[in-house]
């Protein structure tokens, strides 16, 4: 479980009978937009995207609880989505052996072998889906507090788009990527992004890449110092989306080579009389604390694991080594579908700060 006001719960595995998700803490009298809700699950869905695994997933949800008359009740709000379209005998001939990148291995060692193994089981990215869906529902509530969340690919196979300008992101920007195939600031990148993948699928390979967020309209103050800072409670939701192998917040790890001269945001008096900075080099949080400016963060995501290139690995319960080319359904990149993953950590982690500060509908 994840969160203090805001809680979450996942559950199910790849090639089981569903995943879903419990969400306890929301607010009474919230009305779901199923249509937009649907909209963000297809965002993430495999088989939809020139980037994805040939798996179809229609991705409805089923609400099982917690919603009535189309508003939400305040009890547990309870979601499940079907797993349609498995091919479990895809991994029959993986039985113990540990794919390089992959839990396998690691899975093993912990359940003592009781772990459902098919497609990841558990540790699949396909419990993203019901992290996406609670995104979904928190971003609703987000709105009727003003606040708005997107990303972008900020890489891509070696290819860059430009980044977010830090102070001058907006919603009407964050919403637009939101409509896009391939959210991009700089639309020239598409192309060279898309033979990326073309040459690593030719090689039987994968390729990785980053995407960058940002959450206008939060309030200064959201967060706490040290254990439950902004940054600590976001990077362990943004962590729990399987292909994140590294968050940065800000300039991030570029403030390492700056003067403090440098990376200090000057403050000053808007017109509005609001505080705010006339730079941004902190990703909107201070202290732990939200700002009042975007918050701004980046997420690399680790190339596809299953790839078709011979690798060298063992077979842990025949206990021996062996030489592996994966076969099956897999994504040569997951960076387009981890951005939906990656925006609904950001959305939780806001809604769970606001409606712990009293955020009321």
């Amino acid at each position: 479980m994840m969160g203090r006001a805001l809680k979450l719960t996942i559950f199910g595995e790849s090639h089981g009978e569903s995943v879903g998700m419990v969400l306890e803490g929301l607010p009474p009298g919230l009305a779901l937009d199923m249509e937009d809700i649907s909209q963000e699950m297809e965002r993430r869905a495999p088989g939809r995207s020139w980037t994805s695994t040939a798996r179809r997933e229609p991705d409805r949800v089923v609400i099982q609880s917690g919603l009535y008359q189309g508003k939400t009740t305040g009890t547990p709000l309870c979601g499940l989505i079907k797993n349609t379209d498995v091919r479990s005998a895809d991994y029959e001939a993986l039985r113990g052996v540990a794919r390089p990148g992959h839990a396998d291995w690691t899975g093993h060692v912990k359940y003592g072998g009781y772990q459902d193994p098919r497609g990841g089981g558990h540790f699949s990215g396909r419990l993203t889906a019901p992290l996406v869906f609670a995104g979904a529902v928190a971003r609703q509530f987000l709105r009727r507090k003003g606040v708005a969340a997107g990303g972008h690919v900020l890489r891509l196979g070696g290819v860059a788009d430009r980044a977010f300008d830090p102070v001058l992101v907006n919603r009407t920007l964050l919403d637009n990527l939101r409509e896009m195939e391939v959210p991009l600031l700089d639309l020239t990148a598409e192309a060279a992004m898309r033979q990326a993948i073309r040459d690593a699928v030719a090689a039987k390979d994968s390729v990785g890449g980053i995407v960058e967020c940002a959450v206008t309209g939060l309030p200064a103050g959201l967060g706490a110092p040290f254990f439950d800072s902004m940054e600590s409670v976001l990077s362990h939701l943004l962590f729990s989306v399987p292909a994140v192998k590294a968050v940065e917040f800000g300039d991030g790890f570029g403030m390492a080579d700056q003067r403090g001269s440098r990376v200090n945001d000057e403050l000053y008096y808007d017109r509005d009389g609001s505080v705010r900075t006339r730079t941004n080099h902190n990703g909107g949080i201070n202290g732990g604390l939200t700002n009042g400016m975007p918050l701004l963060f980046k997420a690399a995501v680790k190339p596809t694991p299953s790839i078709g290139a011979p690798q060298k690995t063992v077979n842990f319960l025949e206990e021996k080594e062996i030489d592996l080319e994966v076969g099956g359904r897999h994504d040569p990149c997951v960076v387009l579908r981890a951005l939906p993953a990656v925006e609904a950590a950001a959305v939780l982690a806001a809604a769970d700060f606001l409606i712990e500060a009293g955020g009321e509908l």
